[in-house]
Order: structure tokens, then C-alpha cells, then sequence
């Protein structure tokens, strides 16, 4: 049991952490990537308010209709973004459906006695649809992480150049800490997934 708690405790403590510096990177950012962060920022807090251990905080029936309908919301929004300009806004698509499947899932009265009991074996959502998103996750997770592994290359004169003169980006809009907070975002709808 105390396990149990302790990893929710600590998906929580990410989940919260990955929405600040989202929130913090919104305020560095101005148009698309601000929109983007500012989606980012709610599906951080909202995987951190979903991941409170039900040991600990028993969560109301109805708060998984709240996240139904929020994440419904974005996920129309998502929708919209990826239409128009596809890319990024695509994966926030995914990622909103996939938080608005888990709240459905959670809203089922089977999984509302699972969920407040932790009972094992209990499937809450549908497994097909959920061993997609955790096949979609696992993919993206390992393409993030190839992509903040640091490659060995001679630094060029315009890299040392660029690094030695003048001011770098602020540490909010840096590329690598935002991927690194999608890096971890995905990872918790990993963690999520597995024990839907």
C-alpha cells in the first residue's frame, strides 16, 4: 500500500511540476508556442490532479466528469489546431483524448470500485484503445529520449561563437528543457495507462 502511494504521490509531484514550467514557458512564449505550453500547462496539472493516490484523497464520482468534459474541450480545440496546422498539435490531440478516455474509463461505476480499492485485475477502460495509446506512448517516449541524448560532435566556429557571445535563450524557452517536460509528460501517461 505504501508503495502504491508513494509512486502516486510522486507521478503527482511531476505531473505538478512539468504544469509550472509550462505555465513559466507560456509566459516567455508569445503565439503558437505560447498556445502549446498553455495546453501543455493543463494536462500537466490535470495528469497530476488525476494521479492523486485514492489511498490518500478520495476523489468525488463526479470530478471524473469534470475531466470528461475539460479534456473533451481541449480535445475539440486539438482537433481544430491539427487541422489547420497539423505538427504538434496533433500529439496535444492524442494527448487530450487519451486524458479524456481515462477519465470516461474512471467514471465507470467498475472502475470507481477498482479505483477506491485499487482491486487488481480490474480493467477500466477498453484494452485495444488502451494498449494503442500505450504503444503511441512508449513510441514517443523513446523518440523524445533519442532526441535528448547528447551526440558527440566537433563544435564548429559559428556554434563557439554563438555559445561564447552574447546571452543564450531564457531557461524557460530553452528546446531541450521543454522537451525534456514532454519527455516526462508522456512518461506519466505511460505510468497512467498501465494501471487503467
Amino acid at each position: 500500500m505504501h508503495g502504491a502511494a508513494l509512486s502516486g504521490w510522486l507521478m503527482v509531484v511531476l505531473c505538478a511540476a512539468t504544469g509550472t514550467y509550462c505555465l513559466l514557458r507560456m509566459r516567455a512564449c508569445d503565439g503558437e508556442e505560447r498556445r502549446a505550453a498553455g495546453g501543455e500547462a493543463l494536462m500537466g496539472f490535470g495528469m497530476a490532479v488525476m494521479a492523486l493516490p485514492a489511498a490518500v484523497v478520495t476523489q468525488p464520482g463526479w470530478s471524473w466528469a469534470v475531466y470528461a468534459a475539460v479534456f473533451g474541450g481541449t480535445a475539440l480545440l486539438g482537433l481544430a489546431g491539427a487541422a489547420r496546422r497539423g505538427g504538434h498539435h496533433l500529439h496535444h490531440l492524442v494527448g487530450s483524448l487519451a486524458m479524456l478516455y481515462m477519465a470516461v474509463a474512471m467514471a465507470s461505476p467498475v472502475a470507481q470500485g477498482a479505483h477506491g480499492g485499487h482491486a487488481a485485475g480490474t480493467a477500466g477502460g477498453i484494452p485495444a484503445l488502451t494498449g494503442g495509446l500505450l504503444l503511441y506512448y512508449t513510441v514517443y517516449v523513446l523518440r523524445a529520449g533519442a532526441r535528448l541524448a547528447p551526440v558527440a560532435t566537433a563544435p564548429t566556429t559559428a556554434t563557439a561563437t554563438a555559445t561564447a557571445g552574447g546571452p543564450g535563450p531564457a531557461w524557460a524557452t530553452r528546446p531541450e528543457l521543454t522537451l525534456a517536460c514532454r519527455l516526462s509528460m508522456a512518461l506519466a501517461m505511460v505510468a497512467m495507462l498501465v494501471t487503467l
